[in-house]
């Protein structure tokens, strides 16, 4: 499994806006400069996230996106699953995925689940708060 760019890039947004919280909303160009992404790039990850909740956006002046969230609410799990899809090692665990006709004798199948646990567990367990402060992630 290897996290896109989408993915990354989704949580550099968040974690932007969370340390720029107190200004209000921060508009996407300021964010693209701060963190040297194509502003053209984050105009295509925005809208998922504002879609989804996560983010609340104002068009015009004075206008931007602000977390609709505290930073402490939100989790790496969460995003990355929405910016990627889905987290899923192998085809045959993503979400909606036909059953493996070889499922009931795959001597693998435990081994990829198991760490498609952990990779959930971890990344639900690390917020916002704690990328934005690293000394207080895990």
């Amino acid at each position: 499994m290897m996290i896109s760019t989408r993915g990354r890039y989704a949580l550099r947004v968040m974690i932007d806006l969370a340390e720029h919280a107190d200004e209000g909303y921060t508009p996407m160009k300021e964010v693209a400069e701060r963190q040297g992404i194509s502003l053209k790039y984050l105009e295509r990850i925005m809208p998922a996230l504002s879609k989804s909740g996560l983010v609340e956006g104002v068009h015009g002046k004075g206008g931007g996106y602000r977390l609709s969230r505290r930073p402490e609410e939100y989790t790496a799990g969460e995003i990355l699953r929405l910016a990627e899809g889905d987290l899923a090692p192998v085809a045959c665990l993503e979400c909606g995925a036909e059953p493996c006709s070889r499922e009931a004798y795959c001597k693998t199948i435990p081994m990829w689940k198991k760490f498609y646990e952990i990779t959930n567990e971890y990344f639900d367990s690390v917020t916002i708060a704690d990328l934005v402060n690293p000394s207080s992630a895990q």
